[in-house]
């Protein structure tokens, strides 16, 4: 999953970056609020997400250039890597790195046929997958797409064969028990240890393949130190590589970077000359540079001053979806006072979730209500509320200070002090730069912390991914960016020792409901199963689910084929079908 600041990443918050794969049962579309839509692009994405502002090629002019506004510098290119996988990075490589699944605007998966032709679970006992790669596929050098790069992708990802690779996740990777290739390399076999609930989610979009023979080049990929060498090289090193529509042509650190077509591409050719990623720190600057056509797509973190300075620009369409994303208060458990339960409960239980959504993003949508579940959201199937019975989120402060005094806690003088009698430390909590919601978010959650006795300092970061990774922080607030796999998504996020688990949450009970789910291949009972942890998650009150983060895309009228894409695949999922209408 990306954490978003996608992430989410993934960041999705995180990018990936953080990853929620959906249910093949799946209900529901990207959501959203038609009240809020603006100008005639995006008329019809409430009843077609996947369709809407669509036009054919012949009503495209050949030629033009697109500039989308992205909220974060790209410090790290590799995005299946802990650090790297933050949404921003998800989006500017999503031309380049080829993949098995992609999200679409419906919250479903879809198989990428440019790169596998067929995917098809050939045997359950043992599970194996069976893909065809598209015997078209290469790298921009000309070397073909092979099993070589399912092997290389699986080896810094699994958890084993390279303990140095900080991986974004495991989930799945650590279930497999071959990976191999015949047929020229053109058909790549997986065989499980156990079943894989979410195989779908293996080298998918959410975790995109680089490629093995630029790897090799920078280390021995049948070692542990060669395979850390290369996976390090790729999030230090600007792609000058690719493997889908798009290629980098230039990147000028904290300012741009430009994709143009990929001349050795084997599908169909992107309309457009080129994209260029625009990076626009501070969100309030956003409108300004799409009234000023100095970009013509953005695609915000909603704010409620931004979304009205959009509302009355001509020729500039805009709308707000619901989907996989999810802003969240997490704590750090790293930290002493926080690896005590009661005082996270406390602090929990004090946040009023309704009163912070009427604050922050009520203020330009009725759709959002408080978020019950840690791995669903309530378009799919498996949702259900596993957090209101304990309380949290209510914004009960008596409750919370009953929890305290049970415990042993004391107030007094406006300080708590723990059963020890030792005073409660001043706690940071961070926050995207730039971001007046979660700003506001922080100030309440640090307004009502007093109301316990514990002092919170409210600070922002201009580097999420770094931030998350390294622990720097006591509580955080971002969003997960999900990809349509919950299972695979759960491990990833809240497992012991996995890469998208920041605050270091640990459950021996919790990590075997959620393995028990992710190898259960009927869906109904992976899905309860999965619920079983999340309930003992949210008593453990390690991570508070806010609310479904409404999503804002606003662009010029002139581009055809983009729509809003609330998954970590985002709006740059067709990037290739772009064009300016004639």
């Amino acid at each position: 999953m990306l954490v978003t600041t996608r992430s989410r990443a993934a960041k999705l918050g995180a990018f990936v970056a953080g990853a929620a794969l959906l249910l093949s049962a799946c209900g529901g579309g990207g959501g959203g609020n038609s009240a809020v839509q603006t100008g005639q692009a995006f008329a019809d994405c409430d009843k077609n997400p996947n369709t809407c502002n669509a036009a054919q090629a012949d009503q495209l002019t050949q030629g033009g250039d697109v500039t989308y506004a992205i909220e974060k510098n790209v410090p790290n290119w590799n995005v299946i890597s802990a650090e790297g996988n933050v949404f921003e990075t998800g989006e500017v490589t999503k031309g380049l790195l080829p993949y098995t699944f992609y999200a679409t605007p419906d919250l479903k998966p879809v198989l990428n046929k440019d790169f596998v032709e067929s995917a098809e679970v050939t045997s359950t006992s043992p599970q194996t997958v069976v893909y065809k790669l598209n015997p078209k596929a290469q790298w921009s050098d000309g070397t073909p797409f092979s099993a070589d790069d399912f092997i290389y992708n699986y080896k810094v990802q699994n958890g084993k064969d390279c303990p140095d690779c900080a991986a974004a996740s495991t989930a799945g990777y650590d279930q497999v028990k071959s990976v191999t290739g015949s047929d020229g390399g053109k058909t790549v076999t997986v065989v499980f240890d156990k079943p894989f609930t979410d195989w779908k989610l293996l080298w998918s979009s959410g975790g995109a393949m680089y490629p093995a023979h630029l790897a090799k080049q920078h280390g021995d990929t049948n070692t542990p130190a060669g395979l850390a060498s290369s996976f390090k090289w790729f999030g230090t090193t600007v792609p000058t590589w690719s493997g889908g529509p798009w290629k980098i042509s230039k990147f000028v650190n904290n300012q741009s970077v430009t994709e143009v077509p990929n001349e050795k591409y084997w599908g169909a050719k992107p309309k457009l000359n080129s994209v260029i990623f625009r990076v626009i720190t501070d969100a309030t600057q956003e409108p300004t540079a799409l009234q000023n056509n100095e970009v013509q797509v953005i695609y915000p973190q909603p704010q409620v001053d931004l979304i009205n300075q959009v509302k009355n620009m001509p020729n500039i369409s805009s709308f707000i979806g619901l989907g996989l994303t999810w802003e969240h208060f997490d704590f750090n458990l790293k930290n002493p006072a926080l690896a005590q339960k009661p005082l996270r409960q406390a602090l929990f239980t004090a946040v009023n979730r309704k009163d912070m959504i009427a604050k922050t993003v009520g203020q330009f949508t009725n759709k959002v209500e408080p978020l019950n579940n840690h791995n669903f959201v309530p378009q799919q199937t498996g949702y259900k509320d596993t957090v209101s019975a304990t309380g949290q989120g209510s914004g009960d402060i008596e409750k919370a200070k009953k929890i305290l005094t049970d415990a042993g806690y004391k107030l007094a003088n406006n300080q708590l002090s723990d059963p020890s009698g030792k005073p409660v430390p001043e706690l940071r909590i961070r926050y995207t730069v730039g971001n007046q919601i979660r700003q506001n978010e922080c100030e309440l959650f640090a307004q009502t912390a007093a109301q316990l006795g514990v002092k919170v300092k409210v600070q922002s970061t201009d580097d999420l991914g770094q931030t998350t990774t390294s622990g720097d922080y006591d509580v955080i607030v971002f969003a997960w960016v999900a990809s349509p796999f919950p299972f695979g998504g759960a491990i990833q996020n809240w497992g012991t020792g996995q890469g998208n688990n920041y605050g270091k949450y640990s459950s021996p009970q919790v990590d075997s409901l959620m393995a028990q789910a992710n190898a259960e291949t009927d869906q109904t009972k992976a899905a309860d199963l999965l619920n079983q942890a999340d309930q003992i998650m949210s008593e453990d009150a390690y991570v508070l689910p806010l609310y479904q983060k409404p999503t804002f895309i606003a662009s010029s009228d002139k581009i055809a084929n983009i729509r809003n894409n609330s998954t970590l695949d985002g709006p740059v999922y067709n990037m290739a079908e772009w064009g300016i209408r004639k």
